[in-house]
């Protein structure tokens, strides 16, 4: 959770932060507590989220609604679900029909959906009879719900501006701006990273770029995201890293290889972890 908020139980703290406030319950009630385990928010509420915007969404005697960081209601509870504000805009059901209300607790759209999610930027994931899409802030559907749910994969999540989408059994991908910047066709994927996605076609994992061209064409066993300029890659059954040219700049020798990150890698070879950098040098390794 962010900012500081913390869950916690009255007997011990559970989770993370926002605020200078923990979260507390008392068998099935929840509230909140500070740093010191005082209770500055009395555990009353039959579910709490973590503050965003200032509000936290709650549940009170079987409604929701949503609480100040004083515990007061800053919109009562009135709607049988709710989600998280972004950008003085959330949203909630009525009745089991999601649309999205204003910092009033008004609707500034319409429900129209079986579920809504709290907006990414200008764009939300909402869904009817199974199937998902985006709408825009207006309540504009960008995207007529037309992809399934997949179990493991969290629908509509942006990574470098793109989000996966599936329908019959092949994987493609949403944009931000709310398009369909390129139709499923492919049998696995992954996110985007640094421009490029790693596909699968056939049974062998390449990259397409953000308009769905193969840059480095399907030939490995498994590989990874993009991160600082490179990918781990497999093939027989080892690892190593390729550039987004798709050449090798780290040979595929280690049993397990991780993504790059400031500037190191964390790879396994013959039983013994240790963090390399792009010249191959072992900076660390476990004794």
């Amino acid at each position: 959770m962010g900012n500081g908020l913390f869950w916690t139980s009255m007997a011990g703290c559970i989770s993370a932060g926002y605020t200078g406030l923990w979260v507390s319950f008392t068998v099935h009630s929840w509230g909140f507590i500070d740093y010191a385990c005082r209770e500055v928010i009395l555990t009353i509420f039959d579910e709490v989220s973590d503050f965003h915007e200032g509000l936290s969404a709650v549940t009170f005697e079987g409604r929701a609604g949503y609480i100040s960081e004083d515990g007061s209601f800053a919109i009562k509870p009135q709607f049988s679900a709710s989600g998280k504000f972004v950008g003085d805009i959330a949203p909630a059901a009525k009745n089991g029909v999601w649309g999205f209300i204003n910092r009033q607790g008004e609707y500034v759209v319409s429900p129209a959906w079986d579920k809504a999610s709290s907006f990414q930027g200008d764009v939300a994931v909402v869904s009817k009879n199974g199937l998902w899409g985006l709408a825009d802030r207006s309540g504009k559907e960008l995207v007529t719900p037309r992809f399934q749910f997949v179990k493991g994969l969290a629908e509509g999540k942006f990574s470098d501006g793109m989000a996966m989408a599936y329908r019959e059994g092949k994987y493609g991908y949403v944009s931000e701006s709310g398009e369909v910047a390129i139709e499923p066709m492919f049998d696995m994927a992954g996110d985007f990273g640094e421009g490029l996605a790693l596909v699968e076609i056939n049974g062998a994992y390449g990259y397409i770029d953000k308009t769905g061209k193969l840059v480095i064409m399907p030939k490995y066993e498994d590989a990874g995201i993009f991160s600082e300029g490179v990918a781990q890659i497999c093939n027989n059954g080892k690892w190593g890293y390729i550039d987004s040219d798709g050449r090798i700049i780290i040979p595929a020798i280690y049993d397990m290889a991780e993504p790059f990150r400031d500037g190191l890698a964390l790879v396994a070879l013959n039983g013994k972890w240790s963090y390399i950098n792009r010249d191959r040098e072992t900076v660390w390794q476990e004794k």
